[in-house]
């Protein structure tokens, strides 16, 4: 199994949708249960073998580098200020590029949650990765295995892992579940510019460049206020 020493949080977010609960914070930092999504996201990374993580600002920047800057353990955390201009998904990595590396990195969205059945979901991934035939490694969940999620599903995935997308299809069994392996080299060129990670998806998706695997934790996006109690409710249960 590779090892994998950096990963990124895209924590750079309005978070819009998660009013009132962003009035005076940003989505990074609503808390779940007592504990911030970008504390669950980094804490995850970081039992993983991640030691450096770059974590993307925007919104509320002061008020997230001084909880960034009160965390203690690993990862050891590096800001990629966004302050001036969100640059979403895609660029927000573009920008980011200098800090981290060459290697094979994972790429989180906060809104992610989580809790591992047996084997860690990114070891599962890690031992996926194969960068001869990869780019891009995405965790996939189960619709029925899934909170905070009403979509028809984004991807079907072939017996070779292989990702392909739900297209004109009714529905596909599988949503991204906000976790990817990522090779830097696929971004460079990119203008440092607002552009969405999925535009880049849809670049390599026909090459076969991107496999997915499935995830066998319940996964909750925690995309809004509802979704935030109801991921709450379940942990205390």
């Amino acid at each position: 199994m590779i090892k994998i020493c950096t990963g990124m949080a895209l924590a750079a977010g309005l978070g819009t949708r998660m009013r009132p609960l962003t009035n005076d914070r940003p989505k990074a930092l609503v808390e779940v249960d007592g504990r911030t999504l970008l504390d669950y996201a980094l804490d995850r990374m970081a039992r993983s073998g991640v030691q450096r993580a770059v974590v993307n600002i925007h919104h509320f920047a002061e008020r997230m580098e001084a909880h960034l800057a009160a965390r203690t353990g690993d990862p050891e955390i590096i800001i990629s200020d966004e302050r001036d201009e969100v640059l979403e998904t895609g660029g927000g990595v573009v920008k980011a590029l200098p800090l981290l590396g060459e290697a094979p990195v994972f790429i989180t969205n906060i809104d992610a949650l989580w809790f591992d059945r047996g084997e860690a979901e990114l070891d599962r991934l890690r031992a996926a990765w194969d960068p001869d035939r990869m780019d891009v490694l995405l965790l996939l969940a189960p619709l029925e295995q899934t909170l905070g999620f009403d979509g028809p599903g984004d991807f079907f995935l072939g017996e070779d892992g292989r990702v392909s997308w739900r297209g004109d299809a009714d529905r596909a069994p599988f949503a991204y579940a906000g976790t990817q392996i990522h090779n830097p080299a696929i971004m460079a060129g990119r203008p440092e510019a607002r552009f969405s990670m999925v535009e880049v998806w849809k670049e390599l998706v026909p090459a076969g460049r991107v496999h997915g695997v499935v995830m066998d934790s319940f996964w909750m996006h925690v995309g809004d206020p509802g979704a935030r109690d109801e991921a709450e409710a379940r942990i205390r249960a």
